[in-house]
C-alpha cells in the first residue's frame, strides 16, 4: 500500500468562504455528541477535510451527495470546493448546525433528514452525482455495496469518495491470495478501479475510534459483456461463504457452476481466495449464458 500522496496541488481554487466558526463552537454550541448508536465519528481538522474534499479532482458545479454529515466538518470543505451538496442525515440534532451552513452558502446546500439505506439517489438528482461522505461505520459497507450493485452500468455516480475503516478499506482493493480477498473486492473490482486515497489515524476523530481509518475513491470502469451483475454476486457469495472449502464443495449448491468450472479449466480442488476478478467473471459469464 503506498503512503498517503501529497493532494495539495490538486486542492480546488478558493472560493468566497464565508467567515464561519470553528467546528469545535459549532458542535458545542448545538449540545452535539456523536453517538456510537449511529455510527458516529466527527471530524474537526478542516484542513483535512479539505483534502478529502479534494479526492475526486474538481467539484465546482457538480452535484455531490453526502450521507451522514454530522455537524458539516466535510460538508464544509465540499462548499467550499464550490459543490453542489445533498446532504442525508438521520440525526434531527444536527438539522440546525446544517441551517447554518446552508445559510452561509446560499443554493448551495439541500439537506434530507432520513435514512440514507431507504433513499435512492436516483430520485435526488435530475444529473450525474458525486458520492462523498464519513460514511457511518454501522451502514458504511451496506451502502456501499449497494451502491455497485445492479445490471444498470455505467452508474449515475461519477465518483465514490468515502470513509471506511482501514480493515474495511483493505478489504475493497485486496488482491487474490491475500488474506483480506474476498467477496467484497470482487464486487468493487470488477467494473470498478478503487484506491486508498489517504489513511486517516484514529486520533482525527472526536471521539477516536478503535481503528484506523481510510478514504477509498473509486471510479466506474467498463463492464465486461455478457455478465449478469446478480450472477456474478451468487457465485462470490456461495464461493466465499465456505472460503476455506474447496470450489467443488462451495460451488455444489449453485446449478451449472461445477460444469462452468469444467468448461473454463478451472481446478475444482481450488479455494476462492485463489480466483482472480477475471476468473470469477468467467464463471458468472458462463452460468449467464
Amino acid at each position: 500500500m503506498t503512503d498517503q500522496p501529497d493532494l495539495s496541488a490538486s486542492l480546488p481554487t478558493a472560493l468566497p468562504n464565508p467567515d464561519l466558526p470553528p467546528l469545535r463552537e459549532v458542535v458545542n454550541r448545538h449540545g452535539l455528541i456523536a453517538t456510537k448508536a449511529l455510527g458516529q465519528n466527527f471530524l474537526f481538522d478542516e484542513q483535512l477535510l479539505g483534502r478529502i474534499a479534494a479526492v475526486p479532482g474538481k467539484l465546482r458545479g457538480q452535484n455531490v451527495l453526502e450521507v451522514g454529515p454530522g455537524p458539516g466538518g466535510l460538508t464544509r470543505a465540499l462548499l467550499r470546493a464550490g459543490a453542489n451538496v445533498t446532504a442525508i442525515e438521520m440525526d434531527r440534532r444536527c438539522l440546525p448546525a446544517l441551517a447554518e451552513l446552508a445559510e452561509a452558502f446560499p443554493g448551495q446546500l439541500r439537506v434530507i433528514e432520513g435514512d440514507a439505506t431507504k433513499i435512492d439517489p436516483a430520485t435526488l438528482f435530475d444529473a450525474p452525482w458525486h458520492v462523498a461522505a464519513n460514511l457511518p461505520y454501522n451502514v458504511g459497507t451496506m451502502l456501499f455495496t449497494g451502491w455497485l450493485s445492479g445490471q444498470a452500468w455505467p452508474p449515475q455516480w461519477r465518483s465514490l469518495t468515502l470513509m471506511f475503516q482501514l480493515e474495511v478499506a483493505e478489504r475493497i482493493i485486496a488482491r487474490p491470495g491475500s488474506d483480506a480477498y474476498g467477496r467484497l473486492a470482487v464486487l468493487a473490482q470488477w467494473r470498478a478501479t478503487p484506491r486508498i486515497a489517504m489513511k486517516v489515524h484514529r486520533s482525527a476523530f472526536t471521539p477516536p475510534p478503535k481503528v484506523m481509518s481510510a478514504i477509498v475513491h473509486v471510479e466506474p470502469a467498463a463492464m465486461p459483456e455478457g455478465v449478469s451483475a446478480r450472477m456474478l454476486e451468487r457465485v462470490t457469495e456461495a464461493a466465499f461463504g465456505q472460503r476455506r472449502k474447496m470450489l467443488r464443495q462451495s460451488l455444489k449448491g449453485l446449478p451449472g457452476a461445477l460444469d462452468a468450472l469444467e468448461v473454463l479449466g478451472i481446478d475444482a480442488q481450488r479455494r476462492a481466495e485463489t480466483l482472480d476478478v477475471a476468473e470469477f467473471v468467467a464463471i458468472a459469464r458462463t452460468l449467464t449464458k
